[in-house]
């Protein structure tokens, strides 16, 4: 079993793969620098929000095909809720798929789903046992309060940038 600060790191890392992803692309496809999360530091929280909720609610699925379906509906689920809440509080969509085949109000699409549903499986399956053992052998040399200052670091960066975000954002409305 994961402790807390294992599964914090895990959400922390797989946040900042999330964003590093993101901003490749984004940048790539606009031929300048593009930080298209909601936060200003280098973390978007929902793929390690979806990174968790893979862990915790499907980590217990043997079969292959029935976490793959499992993966779609928890990702998606996920994808629909931050877009309409994003939306609902700023007025502002982060992504918008309404030009993807079989779309459903632009928040979530099926290519994207299956490919929720794909990751989503190696994550459970393949990356996360893999993680687990190099967090577990990293965090046996650090000290338990020396993790539990770096969770807190971490926390107040996240929450800072949150408050920060929200507050730009919400300036942004008036």
């Amino acid at each position: 079993m994961m402790s807390i600060c294992q599964y914090f790191l895990c959400f922390a890392v797989f946040s900042f793969i999330g964003w590093a992803y993101e901003t490749v692309y984004y940048s790539i496809q606009q031929r300048k620098f593009v930080n298209s999360g909601f936060l200003s530091t280098c973390f978007c929280p929902i793929y390690g929000m979806g990174a968790m909720l893979d862990l915790i609610l499907l980590g217990w699925i043997e079969n292959p095909l029935i976490l793959f379906f499992a993966g779609m509906v928890v990702t998606c689920s996920l994808e629909y809720f931050v877009s309409w809440l994003l939306e609902t509080l700023f007025h502002k969509r982060w992504w918008d798929y309404t030009g993807e085949p079989f779309n459903f109000q632009g928040r979530i699409s099926l290519a994207y789903s299956i490919a929720w549903g794909i990751i989503g499986t190696i994550f459970v399956e393949k990356i996360h046992p893999f993680l687990k053992k190099q967090l577990e052998k990293l965090t046996i040399k650090i000290p338990h309060k020396v993790q539990v200052i770096l969770l807190n670091v971490f926390l107040v960066i996240i929450l800072i940038d949150f408050v920060m975000s929200i507050t730009r954002y919400s300036i942004a409305l008036y």
